[in-house]
């Protein structure tokens, strides 16, 4: 998955009902754009360059992969369906809505389009208030200022006044109030991608599985008969020095952790790869290190067919993955149903996300947070 920029837009409207806009603003970008993580006070605020009611501004910061001007279509798109109507002409005018991109990470972008950070961030009171809000360590790439010096040396000396304080579509979600959740699933399901953008979009500490490094690997996917029992006694080993070390950083009473695994799938895997004499060794070892590991306050387990996990595998092309066969798959979707169906004191959330793509569309992410969501 690409990473995600840390955008900032700047919202404004002096049309109508102005709060009920700037909320359903929010709301939509949040749905159907790019995941909103932090929302300014609203302030109202003289209009700006002509005589008109004045506006109503807040500031958003949105995480997104998409490149900057794939999201600025996106926002003139919801600018438009919410009524806005943009003209050719310079001078300024009312508007129901008005979204601009005032700043992407601290790069510096120049098209015809689109030009970052917004060249008048600086002069507008009604740009630089609201920002000032989300507390960023961000700087301008040009000027070489943070929000604070922008805002004490602007010459804008209009009046910026609070009428309304919003919180985060990210915020209003009970998943901060978790410490631990574990994200599971087959080979390719997507489960590294969504703890990874989780952990981002909620300020969460990550822990993911370094499966990269196991030299075993390549060498089970040519020989699995050979391979198949050092393999799956080092990743027990490594994954229990793994999540030992990396949650022992944490206050698991405090922080809030996504992991990308648990200890429990080495036995799922084994389960598939071993055979009967080494896996009752096996899990003797397993049960051993398995009482010792934290357990996660809700476990996710992503469910995808085989087909679409084979479609994902080649996707991103890991050349000792390319020969994993359908039924070995199978096999490790029914491991992990059958072994779930067991686990009576775990909090456990199956989203079957076969027909779901939450890299690319914002809609399918929305419906995972909420799912789990519903379940705490």
């Amino acid at each position: 998955m690409k990473n995600q920029s840390k955008i900032v837009l700047s919202l404004g409207s002096n049309l109508g009902d102005r709060l009920k806009t700037i909320q359903l603003c929010i709301d939509t970008i949040h749905s159907s754009i790019a995941t909103v993580v932090k929302v300014s006070k609203v302030y109202e605020t003289p209009s700006w360059g002509f005589e008109s009611d004045p506006f109503y501004n807040c500031a958003v910061v949105i995480h997104s992969s998409k490149s900057p001007q794939k999201l600025l279509s996106s926002l003139l798109s919801l600018e438009k369906k919410m009524g806005r109507v943009r003209k050719n002409s310079q001078n300024y005018e009312a508007r129901v809505i008005d979204i601009d991109i005032i700043s992407v990470n601290e790069e510096i972008i120049e098209t015809d389009s689109l030009k970052v950070p917004h060249p008048e961030m600086q002069n507008r009171n009604f740009v630089l208030y609201p920002m000032s809000d989300l507390n960023l360590n961000w700087e301008h790439p040009i000027l070489n200022k943070s929000v604070s010096e922008l805002l004490s040396s602007s010459s804008d000396e209009s009046n910026c006044v609070v009428v309304e304080k919003l919180i985060s579509p990210i915020e209003k979600l009970n998943v901060q109030q978790l410490n631990y959740i574990a994200i599971e699933g087959n080979i390719g399901a997507g489960k590294t991608t969504l703890a990874t953008k989780i952990a981002s979009d909620c300020n969460a500490k990550l822990v993911l599985e370094r499966f990269a490094d196991n030299p075993f690997l390549p060498k089970f996917y040519k020989d699995q008969s050979r391979y198949a029992f050092p393999l799956e006694m080092s990743f027990l080993a490594d994954r229990y020095q793994q999540l030992s070390d990396d949650l022992a950083q944490f206050d698991l009473f405090k922080d809030f952790v996504v992991a990308d695994y648990h200890i429990f799938k080495s036995l799922i895997f084994a389960k598939v790869t071993l055979q009967e004499d080494e896996f009752r060794l096996y899990k003797t070892m397993f049960d051993i290190i398995h009482k010792e590991m934290p357990k996660p306050d809700l476990y996710v387990y992503l469910y995808q067919n085989t087909e679409r996990l084979l479609e994902n595998i080649k996707k991103r092309g890991r050349s000792y993955e390319q020969e994993i066969p359908a039924d070995y798959l199978e096999k490790i979707n029914r491991g992990y149903l059958d072994y779930i169906k067991t686990q009576t004191d775990l909090n456990v959330l199956v989203i079957d996300v076969s027909d779901l793509d939450f890299v690319k569309k914002q809609e399918d992410y929305i419906f995972l947070l909420n799912e789990i969501n519903k379940k705490i």
